[in-house]
């Protein structure tokens, strides 16, 4: 099983990618992890990545491509993956594409996870983090102590910039204008899953596993 992961920021992709992931047996494959790995081995593109990031620039879509390419290649991807986080354009869309058909892969399936946006900033603006550990907990998880659950810390909790609702607002904004149309790219080619993220993890999850096996 290959699946591509998208959705608007807060609906729950990283959640489901992790229980797909466990479920199926693939690697769930982060963007942001497997350009961070890339610098870490100091591959050639990795190096190349590092100099640009290191001027404050984004890493340009052919090394993005390369990169993934890379990791793709790996024993662990064999038999399936799940991409989170790329592509972001419809010009990644189209790169990917092309990747994929040089690797021979023809059954790739978006999963578009959707909320609405009222809902989707009020799920966000609801978060906190802990300052020691960085784990994030929703407000009804942690309501009634002020000790983290996972590093035991007292009274360290604290409200993200991301996750302040102008923030929210913006980043939300950024992905209607910006991703949006790749969801339309891959619509017109018939390989788009899309499911409700509103409800329980295990609710959506349910669902999502239901669609899957159709």
């Amino acid at each position: 099983m290959r699946l591509l992961l998208f959705g608007a920021p807060g609906v729950g992709k990283g959640t489901q990618a992790k229980l797909l992931s466990a479920k199926f047996n693939i690697p769930h494959i982060s963007t942001g992890d497997i350009l961070r790995q890339a610098v870490k081995d100091e591959t050639e593109l990795g190096k190349k990545a590092q100099e640009i990031m290191s001027r404050g620039d984004l890493v340009p879509d052919d090394i993005m491509i390369g990169i993934i390419k890379y990791r793709l290649g790996k024993s662990d991807c064999k038999t399936g993956f799940i991409l989170d986080g790329f592509p972001r354009t419809t010009n990644q869309a189209v790169e990917l594409d092309k990747l994929l058909q040089e690797m021979s892969i023809d059954d790739i399936k978006l999963i578009n996870i959707y909320a609405d946006e009222e809902e989707i900033v009020k799920r966000l603006s609801s978060r906190r983090a802990c300052k020691k550990c960085d784990h994030i907990f929703s407000l009804s998880e942690i309501e009634h102590s002020k000790t983290c659950p996972d590093c035991k810390a007292k009274d360290s909790f604290y409200l993200r910039e991301d996750d302040k609702e102008e923030v929210i607002r913006k980043r939300l904004e950024v992905f209607r204008k910006s991703t949006e149309p790749v969801l339309n790219y891959y619509k017109k080619q018939g390989k788009v899953i899309s499911i409700n993220g509103i409800g329980s993890v295990a609710e959506v999850n349910k669902e999502l596993l239901k669609i899957l096996y159709e």
